[in-house]
């Protein structure tokens, strides 16, 4: 059963409405959850995924929501944070990372933590058993893909393409994928560009996909209610894991 990761930005619209849709997320085909960290300056993000964390952080969410929603959510439902490395940084890594334990978070994705500047954190994110999810881009070789993968614990993010979320752009992806296996057991997940309409082929050769804008955007449409918008999302997780798994 290949497996779905869902990226949805913590604290909005409503701090509430984001463990309501976590768990309605989790019965409804989501495997694993990303809490995204609202952060100003969100670079591998797309302006889908830009918006809503510019409009959580006006509604003053802090990184001390982010910790109370996810202990409501965690227990449930497999959860990583995803976000960028300097609010972690400035929480303290040591104690982020038991905190993080103590909540039961089993993952962290940091896009601007390069795996050359990660591995000094290696020691602190394994005594706490947190995966440090390791990212892989399509233009990377294949040495260099062999010292990214050779210790990834949890999963591995491959990037579908150079750029930002949600832009839509397509890659050839199998040459990469078999570097990949061929360096490691542990799975590929692809990310970027991820929706009900290339789910099916993004997911060919790897064991999951990543989908991020696709719930997002829905949550950015004013005209939806809160109870509507957890409706649709809940039906691109569905669809997206039936077309993943047929």
């Amino acid at each position: 059963m290949k497996h779905l990761v869902a990226y949805i930005t913590t604290g909005f619209p409503e701090k509430s409405f984001t463990v309501d849709l976590a768990l309605a997320l989790g019965e409804n085909g989501v495997d694993s959850l990303e809490l995204g960290v609202p952060f100003s300056d969100p670079v591998a993000d797309g302006p889908i995924i830009e918006k809503a964390n510019f409009l959580a952080l006006k509604k003053g969410l802090r990184f001390s929501d982010v910790l109370e929603l996810s202990e409501q959510i965690a227990p449930k439902v497999d959860t990583l944070w995803m976000g960028y490395f300097n609010p972690f940084y400035q929480y303290g890594i040591d104690a982020l990372l038991k905190k993080a334990k103590e909540i039961g978070i089993s993952g962290m994705i940091i896009p601007d933590l390069p795996h050359e500047e990660a591995v000094a954190y290696k020691a602190q994110f394994d005594a706490n058993a947190i995966s440090n999810i390791s990212f892989v881009a399509p233009t990377d070789d294949d040495a260099r893909i062999k010292k990214v993968v050779s210790d990834a614990k949890k999963f591995i993010y491959l990037v579908a393409y150079a750029g930002i979320t949600g832009s839509g752009q397509s890659e050839d992806l199998q040459p990469i994928i078999t570097s990949i296996k061929s360096h490691t057991e542990t799975p590929v997940y692809v990310g970027f560009g991820v929706n009900e309409k290339t789910a099916k082929e993004k997911v060919t050769g790897a064991d999951g996909v990543i989908v991020g804008s696709a719930f997002v955007n829905v949550l950015l449409q004013e005209d939806l209610s809160l109870s509507q918008k957890i409706d649709r999302c809940c039906a691109i997780a569905s669809e997206i894991k039936q077309k993943i798994n047929e």
